[in-house]
């Protein structure tokens, strides 16, 4: 199961952001995962939680945006969203060219709480 792989470089990559600024700890995170990505953003958000315990994200509201596929029509030139890599055009029933989202798996913002003697 990577998704805790994934979590681990999520909590690495919030103490940087959070030291870099001094901050007590991270109060919110948003996180952008793409039906394509190859995570399961239920099990992410699991392994999140408990790879945050004793960390300073232990406490951080955790925002998870799913994004839908999307894919280009050969045929028809319309780009459509996609919930399954096998679906097809609504428009004309091709299979999709290329495949121009729902790859994404990207942390969005994170929201730090400092002590109020250094802000």
């Amino acid at each position: 199961m990577h998704e805790f792989s994934l979590a681990g470089e999520v909590i690495r990559l919030a103490e940087r952001e959070a030291a870099k600024h001094a901050a007590l700890s991270v109060t919110e995170i948003t996180i952008e995962v793409g039906n394509f990505s190859g995570v399961e953003a239920d099990a992410f958000n699991e392994a999140l939680m408990i790879v945050a315990e004793g960390t300073v994200m232990a406490d951080a509201s955790i925002n998870l945006i799913r994004i839908a596929g999307k894919g280009m029509c050969p045929s028809c030139n319309r780009e459509f969203e996609m919930n399954h890599r096998m679906d097809t055009c609504p428009e004309c029933n091709s299979f999709p060219s290329e495949i121009r989202g729902g790859t994404e798996f990207r942390v969005v913002s994170l929201v730090i709480e400092q002590d109020e003697n250094d802000a």
